[in-house]
């Protein structure tokens, strides 16, 4: 991926550090950061701190163009530690966590529906599927590239975190994520067709600067998650809540670009989670969550606070896209191109 435009000045000093990795680029992005935190910011809303994560995260996934093996640098891990601090204290602030059900596969998993039913409110999918644009389609493909042309990544760093039923719970969920091993049935590749059927780019990053700052923290928590071995049963509650939320919206999206006449080029990713989302979603609820709960009751909380995350994040990505549309603004934060 390459090096996107820079934010503010946390971003704007990383990215120097990354070209020119000196004592003194090493100091004045350390010293943005400290600055930038003791500030007290509100880092879902905050682009500069969001894409300044997004990026050193990416150091741990395939890398920026031009940039050196840094993964395992001790300033940017450090940094990168006290950007988490403050992203997952804000998350656990405004995350509810409700009453611990019994550590039973069953009780997990009853909870678990519980908290993903469908609210009848207001719904994404359903603006997609009856209203949204041509011009709004194309936004909505871009935003979601950001995080969809790694699908399956960050959740993928849980496995060698887990044993047992939820080990092998995660691997089938994965395995079909990954096309079962061909190439071409790979989600993300699915979606690189989506976006090259609507006439945009399918390059990794290519519509990184559009994404606002929610978008990116989004992603972010997927990786926060998946990177920390603390973590993982946030990230399998987290994996939870997307596999059980996913089967609706994505019929409801396939059904949006078929009402503007897209072929199934187009509408192949939305229509393959339809079906692949309501088998994972038993699977998630009750072998991959309930298995660690019933293996490990001590992670429930944790389980319960990813699910948690995923809901009230992606949920807030999604209001904004609608929020914008519905004023006749764009959802993108600045104006992205569509091939012809």
């Amino acid at each position: 991926m390459r090096i996107p435009s820079a934010r503010g000045e946390v971003s704007s000093r990383l990215f120097a550090l990354l070209e020119s990795p000196t004592p003194d680029s090493r100091e004045e992005f350390a010293s943005a950061v400290g600055a930038a935190l003791a500030a007290d910011p509100d880092l879902l809303a905050d682009d500069d701190l969001q894409l300044s994560l997004f990026c050193l995260y990416e150091l741990a996934y395939s890398g920026l163009d031009g940039v050196a093996d840094l993964e395992w640098d001790p300033g940017l891990l450090a940094a990168r530690a006290d950007l988490e601090a403050a992203f997952e204290q804000q998350l656990r602030a405004l995350v509810p966590v409700p009453a611990l059900p019994e550590p039973t596969a069953d009780a997990v998993a009853a909870l678990l529906f519980d908290q993903t039913a469908p609210s009848g409110g207001r719904s994404l999918s359903r603006y997609v599927a009856k209203q949204a644009t041509d011009e709004q389609l194309h936004e909505f493909l871009m935003l979601r590239s950001v995080s969809t042309l790694k699908e399956a990544d960050p959740h993928t760093f849980a496995i060698p975190r887990l044993r047992g039923r939820a080990k092998a719970a995660l691997v089938e969920i994965q395995a079909d994520e990954y096309g079962g091993g061909r190439p071409g049935r790979m989600h993300s590749a699915i979606y690189a067709l989506t976006l090259r059927g609507a006439g945009l780019d399918d390059t990794y990053g290519a519509y990184l600067d559009a994404a606002p700052a929610i978008v990116l923290a989004a992603c972010n928590q997927m990786s926060l998650f998946g990177l920390h071995r603390r973590l993982r049963g946030a990230a399998v509650g987290h994996l939870a809540a997307f596999e059980m939320t996913s089967s609706i919206p994505n019929r409801n999206y396939g059904n949006g670009f078929r009402r503007l006449g897209y072929d199934e080029d187009v509408t192949w990713y939305f229509d393959e989670h339809v079906e692949a989302d309501a088998v994972h979603e038993q699977i998630a609820a009750r072998d991959l969550a309930g298995g660690l709960a019933e293996s490990d009751p001590d992670l429930i909380p944790d389980i319960l606070f990813g699910a948690g995350a995923s809901l009230l994040v992606d949920g807030l990505a999604a209001e904004h896209i609608l929020a914008s549309w519905e004023a006749g603004r764009s959802a993108l934060r600045v104006p992205a191109p569509v091939r012809a």
